[in-house]
């Protein structure tokens, strides 16, 4: 993605120093453009749970790097398969619903199990951190070419009118190496020539619609008007959306799928509205193991986040207490849409049905 002119990833390999690691850190966002220097793997665990960087296939990637940095870590420990297997653990515990983690974390031990030389493990775990996320841009710009094709039909139907489109949380180029899930097809749309306008969930209580998603969407040149979690419903009901499109950080190989907290509610609006409601994911957030997604694990984060909110005051950026002190509140950070609120999953490969059967049968070599 360009930002002021400049094309930019979400993460990549220091340019004078491949024993680090930089990402674009995402809690300043929208009024800081931070870049972060990541040097060991315990700070890319840092980095996953803090949320510097989020969004599954990010998620993955930052995983993938930091099992490299691992690597080199462990080659100065004396037991380089104990230090390896800490470091996993470590980075499995920091985002549980996230299957992308456990992707990339299996994926690196899979690429250096059996290699006898350490410095031969190494290297192999920097090449693959780099094939994770050259594979994570071409896969991203592949939803956004098979996404394209719904918004153009819309558009033909509409006879060039405006696309309404409307997303929740960030499953965009931040969530992502590059593109995005979601908004994939919204910017190849956009780039194309097709009138497109993004209704932008604010997406309390971390407000990633709000902070990230309409940041991204305002460098590219998208239109988007930022609206409360609650107007979706209002909106569907006098015509103002044309579809959804979402993401997921797990989707079960049945087609429920687990997204940030208040999917759920918007998949119900659009199907008691008529209107179709789209998954944008990747492959690697497919859980092949889980059928049924309620019994994916849903992770609660700290109260804080519902009970403070973040903003720029006086060139500041502060915390403001909302909730009396004495109130408790409950944070947990994803909702599970069933398949059958769900019009069809955006992948790599192109759009199928959310079921089991589509899903197989598009991805035939599982």
């Amino acid at each position: 993605m360009n930002i002021n002119g400049k094309s930019h990833r979400t993460i990549w390999l220091h340019p004078k120093n491949n024993l680090v690691f930089q990402i674009i850190d995402q809690r300043h966002l929208p009024h800081r453009f931070v870049i972060a220097d990541i040097t060991t793997a315990k700070e890319g665990a840092r980095a996953i749970e803090e949320m510097w960087v989020r969004g599954a296939p990010l998620i993955g990637a930052t995983a993938g790097y930091s099992m490299y940095l691992a690597a080199l870590e462990a080659s100065k420990s004396g037991d380089f398969e104990a230090y390896m297997e800490d470091a996993a653990k470590m980075l499995l515990a920091t985002r549980p619903t996230a299957i992308n983690l456990h992707w990339a974390i299996k994926r690196q031990q899979k690429a250096i199990e059996g290699v006898e030389n350490i410095e031969d493990k190494v290297r192999i775990a920097l090449q693959t951190a780099k094939d994770i996320c050259e594979e994570d841009v071409v896969i991203s710009e592949n939803i956004g070419n098979h996404g394209l094709e719904l918004i153009e039909a819309i558009s033909e139907l509409k006879s060039g009118e405006v696309v309404n489109i409307l997303t929740h949380c960030n499953a965009g180029w931040l969530a992502t190496v590059d593109w995005g899930t979601a908004t994939a097809p919204i910017y190849k749309a956009h780039d194309k020539g097709i009138k497109v306008h993004v209704w932008v969930d604010e997406t309390r209580p971390r407000n990633q619609g709000a902070r990230i998603t309409a940041w991204e969407l305002g460098h590219h040149g998208v239109p988007h008007t930022v609206i409360v979690d609650n107007v979706g419903g209002h909106l569907m009901q006098h015509g103002m959306v044309d579809m959804c499109i979402v993401g997921t950080d797990r989707t079960t190989y049945t087609g429920d799928v687990a997204n940030k907290i208040g999917t759920y509610l918007k998949a119900l609006a659009a199907n008691d509205n008529g209107i179709p409601f789209y998954v944008a994911l990747p492959s690697t957030t497919i859980d092949w193991e889980i059928s049924d997604g309620l019994m994916i694990p849903i992770e609660e984060r700290d109260a804080s986040e519902v009970t403070y909110i973040q903003g720029l005051h006086e060139q500041e950026i502060k915390q403001v207490l909302l909730t009396p002190d004495s109130s408790p509140a409950a944070n947990y950070a994803f909702d599970v849409t069933l398949a059958r609120l769900v019009t069809g999953l955006i992948t790599e490969k192109g759009v199928c049905e959310a079921s089991e059967k589509g899903i197989r049968d598009l991805f035939d070599s599982k």
